[in-house]
């Protein structure tokens, strides 16, 4: 009996050639300077901050880094996985930039209500987004006053709305006695405004006189607190623009009150007592011409 031939009895699989050449050590020299350069666009990209702008910041970036990393991808036969997923990365993100540039282009207003934006709520960080429902609030309604007519008079105006002026100029008295001026990108009724709960009613204290023709915007106080439920953040950022308005007429008020010896009452402090020896002294020596800002 012949011993068996343990060769032909071998059954082991004999390996498969690669599909793909193997990479069996690793490379002695740098990678190049695409790869490099993809890198420093990624780690710049993921520094963008917030809002439409932050975004298309965020996404032009990561476009050109992913476009970077899929040219260098390409370029090495052993990284054909990378240069998937990064051609992809890179389809993604320009469609991003291309969806946001829309978007930037589309959330545009009038003059006026890019004016507003930008001198009250830009440097607050407030987005175009959120300015928009404030505009839509308003219906981007644009009122007038004619030269010598009132906006409110004393004891008989209903409180109803908020209004900012946006050109002209509205002078401010109280039982005919002149307070202060109001200029553009002031409020009209921010203390009316402030002095009353949402479910509470009034009218106007002072009477609003406009000294030449004026332009202004107004949000009905019904539709602005409908607003304000439903976006909390917009509340809170008109709390603090009214507060703020609302203190500048105060330091106006106060650098302009001199009593007959020259002494300066601060209207901050119960002491100050309205219709005495003020309305005696010679107030308001000093008013501000057309175009210069109050303190």
């Amino acid at each position: 009996m012949e011993p068996p031939d343990f060769e032909a009895l071998n059954f082991t699989a004999e390996p498969v050639a690669a599909a793909h050449p193997i990479c069996e050590e690793w490379r002695g020299t740098p990678e190049g300077s695409v790869f490099h350069l993809a890198n420093i666009f990624l780690f710049l990209g993921f520094m963008g901050g917030s809002g439409f702008y932050g975004l298309l910041y965020l996404f032009t970036f990561l476009t050109l880094g992913f476009f970077c990393s899929t040219i260098w991808a390409w370029s090495d036969s052993c990284t054909t996985d990378s240069f998937l997923w990064s051609f992809a990365l890179f389809g993604v993100c320009l469609g991003q930039v291309l969806h946001v540039s829309y978007r930037l282009r589309s959330v545009s207003f009038d003059n006026e209500f890019q004016e507003i934006y930008n001198c009250m709520f830009k440097k607050l960080g407030v987005s175009l987004t959120l300015f928009g429902k404030i505009v839509a609030c308003c219906d981007g309604d644009i009122q007038t006053i004619e030269r010598d007519h009132c906006f409110a008079i004393e004891g008989k105006t209903a409180i109803d709305k908020l209004s900012v002026l946006l050109s002209g100029r509205i002078r401010v008295t109280v039982n005919g006695e002149f307070l202060h001026y109001i200029y553009p990108f002031q409020f009209l009724d921010s203390p009316e405004w402030d002095s009353l709960r949402p479910s509470e009613e009034g009218v106007f204290q002072v009477t609003l006189h406009a000294d030449n023709p004026c332009r202004y915007v107004a949000w009905r106080r019904k539709k602005l607190y409908l607003l304000f439920a439903k976006h909390r953040y917009i509340a809170k950022i008109f709390a603090l623009v009214v507060r703020n308005d609302i203190a500048e007429k105060l330091y106006s008020l106060n650098d302009k009150a001199y009593d007959e010896s020259g002494h300066r009452y601060d209207l901050r402090l119960p002491s100050y007592i309205p219709g005495t020896e003020l309305e005696k002294a010679d107030v308001f020596l000093q008013v501000p011409v057309q175009g210069a800002k109050t303190a």
